[in-house]
């Protein structure tokens, strides 16, 4: 059964970068469509962002576009996601998570798999 291990969260100040990296073991990685969640305090867990298994198909959250980044290495069974400008707004657990199907999808219950989650605050 994969296990999966969120790393790089922190306390950073609004309009800075943090590195957010999910390292999986216990599965084949490539096999895996792969997400990164997020959920806020009295909020519903929301999809950040998702990518195929190749890395050819990647879909961002309106919110997050063209500020977070999402990469995978396969060898290393490792994903990845920059954040930059980072907002108040953007304050979360974040949660990576890997799904069995073939098409990549942003529903939540749809991730086999999930990490322990990794705390992300933003001040303002």
């Amino acid at each position: 059964q994969p296990q999966l291990a969120e790393s790089g969260g922190g306390l950073v100040q609004a309009g800075g970068s943090l590195r957010l990296s999910c390292a999986a073991s216990g599965c084949t990685f490539r096999s895996y469509a792969m997400g990164w969640f997020r959920q806020a305090p009295g909020k519903e867990r929301e999809v950040v962002v998702t990518i195929n298994w190749s890395g050819d198909t990647i879909r961002y959250a309106e919110s997050v576009k063209g500020r977070f980044t999402i990469s995978r290495d396969n060898a290393k069974k490792t994903v990845y996601m920059q954040m930059n400008r980072l907002k108040h707004k953007d304050t979360a657990v974040y949660y990576c998570a890997a799904s069995k199907r073939a098409v990549v999808t942003a529903r939540a219950s749809e991730y086999d798999y999930w990490g322990q989650g990794t705390q992300v605050t933003v001040s303002s």
